[in-house]
């Protein structure tokens, strides 16, 4: 039985998430084995902060099903990066490949998307967005905010006392967990203060893990030990 994203949110003091730089089944299995709670994969994006193109969901099948037999637990995507990438017909098929919840821009996001009943859905918020404006959520059957607001010239420097009182504002202003990707040059020592601050779980991706077997253990061994210490 796969565990869901919520059931790890709920149960978890924090849940540790990788967000992978590219969709290749030895990175997944060096993140897998070594601890991750859930696993994050793209498809349609060009992505920013690992500066990779991802395809389309039928150029990576066989590499989503071999994750999947993998890993039981929770199996995200990314189906787009703008909302004209994103495809009823991938949704479906990328359900069938296993896939457990979804992350994408609210901005970005079909209202269609709501309707899926077989996925848990998650959205992001980025630095464009004021924070006042977010509030609960949980009714229109979302799992969980991803809160992307660091600036993109930003992106790769150390986290501030700035981000942390943002990740607090929005969870005590949002009815749903919050999650924080690794947009700053997150450390594990950060994990301390990212729990005070309410934050329940850490995405890790490219900027903290690098794009090698080797990095992402080390980087996911870290922070593994710095989540079970709390």
């Amino acid at each position: 039985m796969t565990a869901s994203l919520k059931q790890n949110l709920t149960e978890n003091k924090m849940t540790l998430i990788v967000s992978l730089p590219e969709n290749r089944f030895d990175l997944a299995r060096a993140a897998i084995q070594t601890g991750v709670d859930a696993v994050k994969l793209h498809v349609n994006v060009n992505h920013r902060a690992s500066g990779n193109m991802f395809k389309s969901v039928e150029s990576y099948v066989e590499i989503f099903r071999s994750i999947r037999d993998e890993f039981s637990g929770p199996l995200g995507i990314v189906p787009g990066g703008s909302f004209g990438d994103i495809k009823q017909s991938e949704m479906e098929q990328l359900i069938a490949l296993g896939f457990n919840f979804y992350s994408i821009y609210a901005h970005d996001k079909p209202s269609w998307m709501l309707g899926l009943d077989k996925i848990e859905k998650t959205f992001a918020i980025s630095s464009d967005y004021s924070l006042e404006t977010i509030g609960n959520v949980k009714h229109l059957g979302v799992t969980a905010l991803e809160a992307s607001i660091i600036r993109g010239e930003e992106y790769g420097s150390p986290l501030t006392f700035k981000d942390v009182l943002a990740y607090n504002w929005l969870v005590q202003h949002v009815d749903v967990p919050v999650l924080v990707p690794s947009q700053r040059k997150l450390v594990p020592s950060d994990i301390p203060l990212l729990a005070k601050a309410g934050v329940k779980a850490v995405m890790l991706g490219a900027i903290v893990i690098g794009h090698t077997e080797e990095s992402i253990q080390h980087a996911i061994i870290s922070f593994r030990n710095a989540i079970d210490s709390l």
